[in-house]
């Protein structure tokens, strides 16, 4: 993989290294770090760009369903083909946490473009259960498991 393509960039969360320079990172956790950044970032957040990010976090309150999953799939795809053109999105699977009801797992199959070096990203993504104690369904990402 081509360091010019990849490039490199301030680590996340912004740290100072032992000589007093900022931390870079580079290579594959450059791109990493990208992703996660523009998954964890909601849109509006930003004030001077305030179309970036990704809009899962307005289902912070949606029930655990396939409906659910297949939206946090569609926004998940759209905000890395939009905010990081490094990689090719291969695809984007959502499981439920098996002992925790209230969190998904997001898994992003990608790889770098240039390269044939597939790589996978997990994003944990936390939902708030409704107030009626109503226990989400696991059918979330039930249909990728097969």
């Amino acid at each position: 993989m081509s360091e010019h393509f990849v490039g490199a960039g301030w680590a996340f969360p912004m740290r100072t290294e032992p000589g007093g320079g900022i931390a870079l990172a580079r290579r594959d956790r450059e791109i990493e770090e990208s992703m996660r950044l523009v998954l964890a970032t909601a849109p509006g957040e930003r004030p001077m760009r305030p179309e970036f990010g990704c809009a899962v976090h307005d289902l912070v309150f949606a029930p655990v369903n396939d409906a659910t999953a297949g939206r946090i799939r569609y926004e998940v795809r759209t905000s890395l083909d939009r905010w990081e053109p490094r990689i090719e999105v291969e695809d984007v699977t959502v499981t439920p946490a098996p002992d925790e009801p209230t969190v998904l797992h997001i898994d992003v199959r990608y790889s770098v473009r240039g390269t044939n070096n597939p790589r996978s990203l997990v994003f944990p993504f936390y939902v708030i259960p409704s107030e009626g104690g109503d226990e989400p369904g696991p059918t979330a990402g039930e249909s990728e498991r097969h």
